[in-house]
């Protein structure tokens, strides 16, 4: 499945919808390898306050972020009622931790809109737009832009949390 796909003269855009802290998300498929259902992860000492661990993903070592906790919206330690979505970010296999995947959809590219600039205290670099709906407004996520784009994960090059995944 393509992420963005000519549908007339507009583009599509598929996209995985989830839930934190009651609040809509998403992401492009692309960067998506597979979503898992919740399971613990391996506390790894020193780590960034929003690493949680690392998990076993068949055969391989990848961290786990509280993407709760890397939004500013408070830490999410998981729980069994949470998923694992599991993303490749510049060639890095990273586990995310959300409260619930909701969807997966195709949507007008034209839905995306720019996230309105505000001039105090708000850092808008980790969202690529946000879709308006009719009851809900969706905030469209780039993991890339949430790590270094240099091959080190958020200047962590030399944390233990990350190194495992290399």
């Amino acid at each position: 499945m393509n992420s963005t796909t000519e549908t007339g003269s507009t583009a599509a855009v598929d996209i995985i919808a989830f839930r934190l802290r009651d609040q809509a998300f998403c992401v492009r498929t692309t960067s998506v390898r597979e979503i898992r259902g919740w399971s613990a992860c391996t506390p790894i000492p020193h780590a960034p306050t929003d690493g949680l661990g690392v998990m076993n993903l068949r055969g391989s070592v990848i961290p786990i972020i509280d993407l709760a906790g890397r939004l500013g919206m408070g830490a999410n330690p998981g729980n069994e009622r949470c998923a694992i979505v599991v993303a490749d970010v510049d060639s890095t296999m990273i586990g995310f931790v959300v409260d619930r995947v909701s969807d997966i959809l195709t949507i007008d590219e034209k839905q995306i809109q720019p996230v309105p600039k505000i001039a105090v205290g708000f850092d808008t670099k980790f969202a690529r737009g946000v879709i308006a709906q009719a009851e809900t407004m969706t905030c469209f996520l780039d993991f890339s832009a949430m790590f270094a784009g240099d091959g080190s994960i958020d200047g962590f090059e030399d944390d233990p949390l990350f190194a495992a995944s290399h």
